[in-house]
């Protein structure tokens, strides 16, 4: 199944677009997140990476108002998330996998998304052209793969066309072709000003899809820089510098 490219709606490079200082989260004996602060820059996809319970998904939780942070702050475009006056025209997420209706269609999905965040349903439409889903449209959720339901978690997080997108594991479930047209859609949505910050475990990937990389380890920031200058202009791989890293902090 191919996917198109559309064209998105710009914003203004500059002032960071996801601000996050001081973030500290512990639940109960466990300290998720510790003193964690970085910035995401409007025009460029960052990669957010760690080790398995490093506190990644606390933290993107933490950017969307799910979780409350026992100290520090964080905004998308200068505000909390809870602050937003339009929450889905500011800020698209993808946190994991979604459950669908399964006897909902795709784009009746969509729809329903579109209505509840004041949406015209014409950008039901082009979500889907966005995410290759046109054919399947119709289909009952509940028949779709792994790929398609990410597919189409993809669309919902794009129906506001939203000027940040925070995506968590979004290549979980793509196959080859599927995972080139997210790095491709992803650089598109970066292209044209706006903010992507996505979590991933495919180093490999991440290398090619982001311009920055954040890496934490036990809630702690560890390294935040270009791709370029943490692989010292691509001299060396992201896998080796990202083990090289959380290796000195004595995790592994």
């Amino acid at each position: 199944m191919q996917a198109t490219t559309k064209e998105f709606r710009g914003t203004t490079i500059g002032t960071p677009s996801i601000v996050a200082r001081n973030l500290s989260k512990r639940f109960g004996a466990v300290q998720a997140v510790q003193d964690l602060g970085f910035d995401v820059v409007p025009g460029r996809v960052t990669g957010f990476v760690g080790p398995n319970g490093a506190g990644k998904s606390t933290t993107l939780r933490i950017l969307l108002g799910l979780v409350e942070p026992d100290e520090g702050d964080a905004t998308i475009l200068g505000l909390p998330y809870r602050s937003l006056e339009r929450p889905a025209s500011t800020v698209g997420a993808v946190l994991e996998v979604q459950s669908f209706h399964p006897l909902r269609s795709g784009r009746n999905h969509l729809r329903m998304l579109a209505a509840a965040s004041g949406i015209d349903d014409s950008r039901v439409d082009e979500v889907l052209e966005v995410v290759g889903l046109t054919e399947a449209a119709r289909r009952k959720a509940g028949g779709y793969s792994l790929g398609m339901r990410q597919r189409l978690a993809l669309a919902g997080a794009l129906l506001g066309d939203p000027q940040v997108l925070i995506l968590d594991e979004p290549a979980n479930g793509l196959d080859p072709h599927g995972i080139r047209w997210l790095r491709r859609t992803m650089r598109d949505v970066a292209g044209v000003g706006k903010a992507v910050l996505v979590s991933s475990h495919l180093l490999s990937e991440m290398a090619q899809m982001a311009d920055d990389v954040i890496v934490i380890d036990r809630g702690r920031l560890i390294r935040q820089g270009s791709i370029a200058e943490l692989t010292e202009g691509g001299s060396v791989s992201l896998e080796d510098v990202f083990l090289e890293l959380t290796d000195e902090e004595g995790v592994r």
